[in-house]
């Protein structure tokens, strides 16, 4: 296991980072301990979970995931000091978390209250925001029919985003965070908070996870070059495109228990003809350099330059270890050029 530095917070993290979205419809709590003593054992000391979680987010579930990484950590309390834990509050969108309400200063420290109670724990090493509270180019809406940034005033978005930082002052100042990020968010996003950030007197984020993958490289090169020339940690999350470059769901299989059998909150805009295409190209190219499909995309993900550390999740060891052991993965140049063909087809395949 390889460690790189978390942006600026002083911190490494390992290359692989676990993710619990799982954890609580599709992984019982015995599910959750058995993954994290492999994760553990592999040397994998990052972990990001979310107020939100599990997924798919309902009312019944809510803040399981947390509660079930807080059972562990509870048992586990000797380990505490030596592993990173990431959670999110949740934006809006919900009427079961805090009436649907956007985050604000004060929404972000009753939120960060009731996580520190689920995960049993005194402080969250990188408190981060889930989303941001304007619409913005993310969950399938970036094409050019599904977002526009005249929608949104800037002025109020500024002000909103000074309020919210208002917030992690509050809540770095009392120890309760060590840093903060963001996720689901854009190059304006980030600059406009780096430029509060130094207005305010306030720590920059040291990261950002956005959705990156194969099938998806929306943030290529641009957020990332911006990432690494300003000191953010730059956190893939579903790199295997919620399971579709595994391959599983090839002529329209859905096995069972896997995530689309589930009911999506944005639907499978994922699911179509051109994601499906490139997927089955780099399954072939995975079968001719000897590995799984997982394994190649993972261990793409892992060499592209600017990535600090990948968020993978899975339902079962075998997958988990399968997945740990693509990051152990040296892809030869054959290889990487045949991808890089793919990627040229399909950059952007849903």
């Amino acid at each position: 296991m390889r460690y790189n530095p978390l942006g600026r917070s002083g911190i490494n993290v390992s290359e692989v980072c676990l993710g619990t979205m799982t954890w609580g419809i599709q992984n019982t709590q015995s599910d959750a301990d058995e993954q994290l003593a492999l994760a553990i054992d592999r040397g994998v000391n990052f972990i990001d979970t979310a107020e939100m979680y599990p997924v798919p987010p309902n009312g019944e579930t809510y803040g399981d995931t947390e509660r079930i990484l807080g059972n562990w950590l509870s048992r586990n309390a000797s380990l505490r000091n030596d592993l990173v834990i990431m959670t999110k509050v949740a934006g809006s969108g919900f009427s079961y978390i805090r009436e649907g309400s956007k985050i604000t200063g004060s929404s972000l420290i009753t939120a960060l209250n009731d996580s520190l109670q689920r995960l049993q724990s005194d402080v969250i090493d990188v408190y981060q925001l889930h989303w941001p509270n304007r619409s913005t180019p993310h969950f399938g809406r970036h094409w050019v029919d599904g977002f526009s940034p005249k929608a949104i005033s800037r002025e109020e978005e500024v002000d909103g985003m000074r309020d919210i930082l208002g917030g992690i002052k509050e809540a770095l100042d009392s120890g309760k965070i060590k840093h903060w990020g963001l996720s689901d968010d854009t190059p304006w996003g980030i600059h406009t908070f780096l430029t509060l950030c130094n207005d305010m007197g306030i720590p920059q984020p040291v990261s950002i996870q956005n959705e990156f993958s194969l099938l998806h490289l929306k943030d290529w090169p641009y957020l990332i070059e911006m990432c690494e020339l300003e000191g953010i940690a730059y956190l893939p999350w579903s790199p295997l495109a919620t399971g579709m470059l595994s391959g599983k769901y090839k002529n329209g299989e859905r096995p069972k228990g896997s995530r689309w059998t589930l009911t999506q909150r944005n639907g499978l805009f994922r699911d179509v003809p051109l994601a499906h295409e490139a997927t089955a190209q780099y399954v072939d190219i995975a079968s001719t350099a000897g590995i799984t499909p997982s394994q190649l995309a993972l261990a793409w993900c892992r060499e592209v330059p600017g990535v600090t550390s990948t968020i993978i999740g899975a339902t079962t060891c075998a997958q988990l270890t399968e997945n740990l052991d693509g990051f152990d993965v040296v892809l030869s140049k054959d290889t990487q050029k045949e991808i890089a063909n793919v990627i040229k087809q399909a950059p952007l395949a849903f």
